[in-house]
């Protein structure tokens, strides 16, 4: 037993380094950027487009993974994404100008969307059952090591002279290496292959996961499921599917614009115009990402013996209210700047302790089998979306109106996402894939 769950942690964990692959190229922008800026003489919408293209190489990454990955496996599509972080490491520390900076960002993107869908919907096609929560978190968990890691990266090169920014950039090149040479070592995901026909594979994958009487009835549930299942992609639209895939994206849509990648990739920048010093701003988003990385473990350890549903609506409250505190600092003179630091830890410790992992949890779950990547890819490409939008207009809302505007309207964000969550989202801990599935079809009868 304890062989089976090394095995497990072991394929999880290499999995989830595509989630922290993914963190770290996303807030390692936060840190550069400023200096970006001086070297190439850019306004606040360009500063926004420098740091949001890479989002839109997301979309095109997430909408390709998915029914890509669901022809050709999962742990294909994770090593071409390994190749895709390598290429964009590289090619962002040399470019000559702008535009160069640009495509290579693009190129990053390709890889982040793919593994933001690919690492969570392997591991949940992997997983027992009755851990498969804590399991997923593990990538969310790799995602804030990301962050940290990034923030921890720009703080040591940020004396480094005018080219420290290209500095940070070439260092991703190292996990995405140690990404692709660890993939080369573990099994492609059982479900998919039961999907494929390829039944005695997934069976030796799903033995060293449970026990070999429990792969057995896995492999008659996944088969039982399949043969429910017509296979067509409009069958997502149908009554029963049509829920959980609108689940999905409205809970996508709601991770992003209720703020958090406007304070994680714009930290520097908020600290700078709270008093803080550039040295110091920086050093302040190390500390935000430490309480991300510190508060994710809270999520893992609750996800599974709490629930999805609770511990995602008490976070959506707690994140709301610390946006309003946040934008009243802003507009108030006599609160120091550690005030607003504390403020914004709070936000981050709601955020990671169940909006950020159990989100991609819940995403990874309530899909059926054959559409599951593809599925998975529409709400990604969504979740990117408005991930987008928000990273765009920050710096334009926050120059034009206002830095608490911003974070008021992403407070409303949270008010309208309790509400929705408390209508419409289900709770899922400690069924199979299959249960869940077999819940829906129901509902089409």
């Amino acid at each position: 037993m304890k062989r089976t769950a090394f095995y497990v942690i072991a394929v999880t964990i290499v999995a989830a380094i595509g989630g922290l692959i993914f963190g770290f190229d996303t807030a390692i922008v936060a840190g550069a950027t400023r200096y970006m800026k001086e070297q190439f003489s850019l306004n606040s919408l360009q500063e926004g487009w420098a740091v949001s293209v890479v989002l839109i190489g997301c979309m095109f990454g997430a909408g390709l993974a998915g029914p890509v990955s669901d022809r050709i496996g999962r742990r294909r599509f994770m090593l071409i994404s390994a190749v895709l972080f390598f290429v964009s490491a590289i090619g962002c520390a040399i470019p000559r100008n702008i535009t160069e900076f640009v495509i290579f960002r693009f190129i990053g993107g390709l890889g982040i969307g793919s593994a933001a869908v690919l690492s969570p919907l392997y591991i949940a096609e992997i997983a027992p059952a009755r851990v498969r929560g804590a399991l997923v978190s593990v990538n969310q968990m790799a995602i804030v090591t990301g962050i940290l890691l990034a923030y921890f990266v720009n703080w040591v090169f940020a004396g480094a002279g005018p080219s420290n920014w290209r500095y940070m950039y070439a260092t991703g090149a190292i996990p995405s290496v140690l990404f692709f040479l660890l993939l080369l070592r573990v099994p492609e995901s059982p479900r998919w292959l039961v999907k494929r026909g390829r039944e005695e594979e997934a069976g030796r994958v799903l033995a060293r996961v449970n026990t070999a009487e429990i792969a057995a009835r896995e492999i008659h549930g996944i088969k039982e499921t399949l043969a429910l299942e017509k296979g067509s992609f409009s069958e997502l639209f149908q009554p029963g599917f049509r829920r959980p895939l609108f689940i999905a994206v409205v809970l996508a849509v709601f991770q992003q614009i209720t703020g958090i990648n406007a304070i994680l990739y714009y930290a520097p920048r908020i600290f700078e115009s709270a008093g803080f010093t550039r040295l110091s701003a920086i050093g302040q988003s190390t500390i935000v990402g430490f309480t991300n990385m510190i508060f994710t473990v809270v999520a893992i350890v609750l996800a599974d013996r709490v629930g999805r549903r609770p511990l995602l609506l008490v976070a959506t409250g707690g994140m709301g209210f610390s946006l309003v505190l946040l934008g009243a600092a802003f507009k108030s003179p006599f609160l120091p700047p550690s005030a607003l630091l504390f403020i914004i830890l709070l936000y981050i410790a709601f955020f990671a302790s169940a909006m950020g992992p159990l989100v991609w949890v819940v995403m990874a779950e309530i899909f059926p089998i054959r559409m599951r990547g593809a599925a998975m890819g529409i709400a990604t490409l969504i979740l990117w979306l408005a991930d987008f939008a928000v990273t765009l207009t920050f710096p334009v809302i926050s120059d034009r109106l206002s830095s608490s505007a911003a974070f008021w309207i992403y407070a409303v964000m949270c008010a309208l996402d309790l509400v929705f969550m408390i209508f419409y989202l289900p709770e899922t801990k400690g069924k199979t894939l299959e249960e869940i599935e077999r819940h829906w079809l129901k509902e089409m009868n």
